[in-house]
């Protein structure tokens, strides 16, 4: 028997699953409100949620994390009334167990249910045992970051390809890093190579190695990369950037793990794990002919998608301190205090350059403090606070002047009587297309008796389907 939470604002639907969800032994809770669902979990230990995307005071999707965070974990499955691909995606990202649709949830729900049970079984057994990540310069505890330190830490028990992915600056290297060090190979090598740094015609030699003679300027025969990190493991930055003849002969490497450096008749062999980053979209790189299709494969054995910082504002106070005590520490100056200001005035900041530009900012912010034990936001360069200050001077909406323009551009309001009339004949017809004009569901949805929807359809001369028919 599993308990199970349903957060739902169609009392109908709601009684008919939990009639559905009793039959076969199932305790089950209704919730009609977002608010509502998600104090309730918050009381009590749920296996699994039922969570609808429209509800009265907000989207399930946008609360979803909230109820995957609780600390029953319970697994998310979601309702909607219409599919919708792009729900779809971010129910499933945001770590939902399935995605049901509405008309054929009564139909449908058993399968889904019974595979999430076995799935939530299997993870309480094995998640007993936790694996303590060294993740000293990962700082955070969001929820974002921690999605990908629990990818992190599955990828590293085992020894396949890892492909990071993000924007610049939100720290790619620092995680393939931290994968080498909880990995098997942590004692191994971790050699790096920026592929965006070297010129196309270095690359070739710089990861096969090549032979004396080899071209002018081989004095000598020199190891490459590859051989440098048997063993261990091999990171490449910037991957995209590889040009697509290295790409072929890359791609035999990771499958044999033989190659022959750049001017040699001889094979050698090198035992390696291979990491990459990009802040590319590599699939659109392979329908364009800038990257092979089957290196990617093998490359996103395990995809990790690291988040910007303004999706994790978060974990921005947290990074500040720590950037700050350690650049205290190494200028070795007494410890700064952070105001509770100037934190705000981080949070607010959208930084496109993500960590590395937050880190370089207290960089030139504890350079001007030198001296002083509190960091103001004074202390901020001055685009940030001219930002900040004209925020509050405004204090109005992102976009209010655009807003401001097209209300210029609209025509007047219409008359009462008119625009009552419209939203009616709007309001109706929209609800009798949602609920396929069945009145008992209209007359629920709406709180209208059915011999008032009756009279308002013959008022604004609304034809059924079968009425059309009929014609």
């Amino acid at each position: 028997m599993a308990d199970i939470l349903i957060v739902d604002d169609d009392k109908m639907l709601c009684s008919m699953l939990v009639r559905r969800l009793e039959s076969v032994d199932h305790a089950v809770t209704c919730a009609y409100t977002l608010t509502d669902g998600i104090h309730v979990a918050q009381e009590a230990d749920f296996d699994v949620v039922f969570l609808d995307v429209k509800l009265p005071d907000g989207n399930g999707l946008d609360s979803l994390s909230q109820f995957a965070s609780l600390p029953s974990t319970p697994e998310i499955i979601i309702m909607t009334g219409a599919g919708d691909s792009s729900g779809a995606e971010k129910a499933i990202k945001s770590g939902a167990w399935s995605y049901l649709e509405k008309p054929h949830v009564i139909r449908d729900l058993l399968l889904p249910l019974t595979r999430a049970l076995e799935y939530r079984k299997e993870k309480q057994t094995t998640s007993v045992i936790k694996v303590a990540l060294k993740r000293d310069k990962i700082i955070g505890e969001g929820p974002a970051i921690t999605a990908c330190l629990d990818k992190l830490a599955n990828a590293a028990t085992g020894d396949a390809s890892v492909l990071i992915t993000g924007e610049t600056g939100t720290g790619k290297e620092v995680f393939a890093r931290a994968l080498h060090e909880n990995s098997p190979r942590a004692e191994k090598p971790f050699v790096i190579i920026d592929c965006a740094s070297l010129p196309e015609t270095l690359i070739e030699s710089t990861l096969f190695g090549h032979a004396r003679g080899a071209f002018t300027g081989a004095e000598k025969a020199r190891e490459g990369l590859i051989q440098l990190a048997n063993g261990g493991t091999l990171f490449l930055d910037e991957v995209g950037e590889l040009p697509l003849d290295v790409q072929k002969k890359f791609l035999r490497v990771i499958q044999e793990g033989r190659y022959r450096p750049v001017g040699s008749t001889t094979e050698y062999y090198s035992d390696f794990r291979v990491v990459t980053a990009t802040n590319r979209d590599l699939d659109k790189m392979v329908e364009a002919g800038m990257f092979r299709a089957d290196l990617l494969f093998r490359l996103r054995s395990f995809h990790i998608c690291l988040p910007p910082l303004r999706m994790r504002i978060e974990d921005i106070p947290v990074l500040a301190r720590h950037t700050v005590s350690c650049l205290c520490d190494r200028l070795q100056i007494e410890q700064k205090v952070l105001t509770s200001e100037f934190i705000e005035h981080l949070q607010t900041h959208p930084w496109p350059g993500n960590v590395r530009e937050l880190q370089q900012l207290l960089e030139e912010v504890c350079a001007r403090a030198y001296r002083h034990h509190t960091l103001f936001s004074y202390h901020l360069p001055d685009h940030i606070r001219i930002d900040q200050a004209q925020r509050k001077l405004q204090n109005r909406p992102e976009g209010y002047e655009k807003a401001k323009t097209l209300r210029k551009e609209l025509n007047r309001p219409l008359p009462w009587k008119e625009y009552k009339a419209m939203m009616e004949i709007e309001y109706l017809t929209h609800l009798m297309t949602y609920t396929a004009e069945n009145i008992q569901e209209a007359c629920e949805i709406s709180g209208i008796s059915r011999a008032r929807v009756y009279q308002l359809l013959n008022k604004i001369e609304y034809k059924t389907t079968q009425d059309r028919l009929k014609k």
